[in-house]
């Protein structure tokens, strides 16, 4: 007896043509997955986690974390709130940093071109055209994620080697190496690409009585 295949029907062309963007998605290289991100990726918001890793007498120490929150939207605006152990904000409205210590309750404002350049934040938060200012190659696998090494090309930043750790399409973690041999290991939780943002999400609104330095 001769059994014919069901055709498949219009849901489950659905499932299965997710699941195979998924599975493509888990097995392609990093700067593919990098290149996806930024071309899919308007906006974002999550949760991050920060260590140091410093290097002292050939043996490394990891500090304490920092942690806190962060949203952007292309090009160059976002806010990264450290909320513990201390509360420091970075806001950027497409113009103009605002870097505010609570304990302090002063506020540094800086242009913005400057301030992002080939820094880590170009990366997440700035145009789409990040071979301009880093040369990007593929760094290999480790601890589940596909790595990415973003070398900048100007010679006066404060990172000499930024590494990005992607998984399913999203970037999970940041390696930025400093040229004293530091390492900051950022870890990403709760990223949600592209939600709903307001006119004025990233409008700084001075604290009161708050001392402002710069432009």
């Amino acid at each position: 007896m001769i059994h014919f295949a069901r055709p498949a029907t219009p849901l489950r062309l659905l499932l299965l043509g997710a699941f195979s963007l998924a599975c493509s998605l888990a097995q392609a290289s990093a700067l593919a997955q990098f290149k996806a991100f930024v071309a899919s990726t308007k906006a974002a918001s999550g949760e991050f986690t920060q260590r140091l890793v410093k290097t002292d007498s050939g043996s490394a120490k990891i500090s304490s974390s920092a942690s806190g929150t962060f949203i952007f939207a292309r090009p160059g605006k976002f806010t990264w709130a450290y909320l513990k152990p201390y509360e420091q904000t970075l806001q950027a409205d497409g113009e103009k940093l605002y870097i505010y210590d609570k304990d302090l309750n002063q506020v540094t404002v800086k242009k913005l071109g400057n301030a992002l350049g080939s820094s880590p934040a170009a990366i997440l938060f700035g145009s789409n055209d990040l071979e301009q200012n880093f040369t990007l190659a593929e760094a290999g696998t480790k601890e589940g994620l596909e790595w990415l090494s973003a070398t900048p090309k100007a010679k006066d930043t404060t990172f000499d080697q930024i590494g990005i750790g992607f998984k399913d399409g999203v970037p999970l973690a940041m390696e930025l190496r400093d040229s004293f041999g530091q390492v900051s290991l950022l870890q990403f939780n709760n990223f949600n690409k592209n939600p709903a943002i307001s006119a004025n999400q990233f409008k700084f609104v001075v604290p009161k009585g708050a001392d402002v330095f710069g432009p």
